[in-house]
This record gives structure tokens, C-alpha cells and sequence, in this order.
């Protein structure tokens, strides 16, 4: 058990570091953003994820304007949407995404789908190499990308993402994907780290739980920490908020973690990377 409280980075493979513990924005309405991320903000959290697609990058940004928090203290991602993998189409977008988040640069850009059966992917992967040179965006990296998807970037690019951000909960953990890209120096971010809210209900989580005084997505999210998986809990209520971010004052033993490795099921709450066609 340790008593340190300060959020945990991960060093990336380009020798940046990420905080491990950030905020997502995916579903929060774009006229309650900047209130809910000034919420986070106050709570604690300096590591924001955003996309294009949900609408509330300007919210984001007005957010980040109002909080007076050095832009060096922050960390902010947003990622490219899957109907702009043209290189200028990219470009642009990027372009569009920092116009609205109203910042000089972003910390981390990421493909969000690869949606492989347009096959555009690699084409959107060197459109971010142009924006990494142009120092606009200090870290690239994907969203959704299986290791096959990976291999064809590999194929063409010298540059291997940093980041890879997956659907990854205690009831699908990927083990393919993550085991792929460890091997590679590609660090795992968890999107829906909770499974969207369905919480694992067994009683040895509970008991883990009350081990600690925490609850069970308190100790769900410190297993993916304690993986060493970056994960961004989202939340609209400031006392949940608070709840997600105090994490950082534990750590589960190996038998506990051992609990949580135990329980995949392969069960997704999301679209599989595989077939998934939206534009």
C-alpha cells in the first residue's frame, strides 16, 4: 500500500510522458463542456481526451482558456475522425481541431478508427507524420487499431505509434492487441475502462473494495493503473469526478490483481476495429 498522490506518468517512445489518470469528454453535451471540464480541472485532472467527432472541443478549450492552468501543466489529445484519412482532408481537419480547442498545439493526435475496408489508414498515419514534423502536435499515435492494422503502418512509416487506445475493461482485456503492442514500445490507453457503468458485480471485487475503503470502480480503474494502462474515466457529476480521480492513495496486491486479470470474458461494449464502417 503506498500514500503517494500525485498522478503517474508513462514514459512514451518518443520520451514524452503522458499522466496516467486523465478525464474523457465522449458524450458530454457540447453546451455543458466547459463547465464539466472546469469541474475536472478542479478536481485535479490535467490530462483532457477529446475527439473530433464529439462535437465539444471548443467546450474543451474554453475550459482549458478560463482555468488559468499553465498549458504546460496540461495534456490534451483529440484525434482525427474516420471520413478525413485523406492526407488533405487530414491536414485540415487538424487544422479545424486546434481552431477549436483555441491552442498553439496538442500533446498527443490520434487516428481514432481504422476502418479497414476503406483502407485509408496508412494515408491518414503519414498526413500525422506532416503535423508531428510541424511540431503542432507533439505525439502521434491510433485508436482502435489491431496488430494487422499496426503491421501496415509498421510497413510504412519508420515512426511507430505511441499510443494505441482500446476498448479495454475488466470483461475484455484484448490480450492480443496489448501483448502485440508492449512488444512494440506502443503504451495502451483504455477507453470505456469501466465498461460503460456495467461494473464487474462479484464478491471478490467487492471484497477488494472494501479491503481498501474504496469502491468498485475505484479499484476496477487502480487495476488498469497498476497494469500500467493509461485510462480517462468521464463523468458530468463533480462528486464522481473526485471519486474517479482518488485512486492514487493505494495499490492491489498480485493476488488482486490477479482477480481482475480473471475475469475476461470478451465481451465488448463497443464496435469491433475489425468490421467497424462509420463515417
Amino acid at each position: 500500500m503506498t500514500t503517494n498522490t500525485a498522478v503517474p506518468t508513462v514514459t512514451l517512445n518518443n520520451g514524452t510522458e503522458i499522466p496516467q489518470l486523465g478525464f474523457g469528454v465522449f458524450q458530454v453535451e457540447p453546451e455543458k463542456t466547459q463547465e464539466v471540464v472546469e469541474s475536472a480541472l478542479g478536481v485535479g485532472y490535467r490530462h483532457i481526451d477529446t475527439a473530433a467527432i464529439y462535437g465539444n472541443e471548443e467546450g474543451v478549450g474554453a475550459a482549458i482558456a478560463a482555468s488559468g492552468i499553465a498549458r504546460d501543466d496540461l495534456y490534451v489529445t483529440t484525434k482525427l475522425w474516420n471520413s478525413n484519412h485523406k492526407r488533405d482532408k487530414a491536414l485540415a481537419a487538424f487544422d479545424q481541431s486546434l481552431e477549436r480547442l483555441g491552442l498553439d498545439f496538442v500533446d498527443l493526435y490520434l487516428i481514432h478508427w481504422p476502418v479497414p475496408m476503406y483502407g485509408e489508414y496508412v494515408e491518414a498515419w503519414k498526413a500525422l507524420e506532416e503535423i508531428l514534423a510541424s511540431g503542432r502536435a507533439k505525439t502521434i499515435g491510433v485508436s482502435n487499431f489491431l496488430p494487422d492494422h499496426l503491421q501496415d503502418l509498421f510497413a510504412a512509416s519508420d515512426i511507430v505509434p505511441a499510443v494505441n487506445q482500446i476498448e479495454l475493461h475488466p470483461e475484455l482485456q484484448q490480450r492480443d492487441v496489448t501483448e502485440f503492442c508492449k512488444q512494440h514500445g506502443i503504451a495502451i490507453e483504455a477507453w470505456s475502462p469501466l465498461a460503460s457503468g456495467q461494473i464487474v458485480d462479484r464478491e471478490d471485487v467487492a471484497a477488494i473494495a472494501e479491503k481498501y475503503g474504496k469502491t468498485a470502480a475505484q479499484v476496477t480503474l487502480r487495476w488498469h493503473l497498476d497494469e500500467g494502462r493509461i485510462v480517462f474515466p468521464k463523468s458530468n457529476n463533480p462528486d464522481r469526478q473526485r471519486e474517479n480521480f482518488d485512486i492514487l492513495d493505494f495499490s492491489l496486491t498480485p493476488d488482486e490483481l490477479a482477480v481482475f486479470d480473471s475475469l475476461d470474458a470478451g465481451r465488448r461494449v463497443g464496435a469491433d476495429p475489425a468490421t467497424a464502417s462509420f463515417r
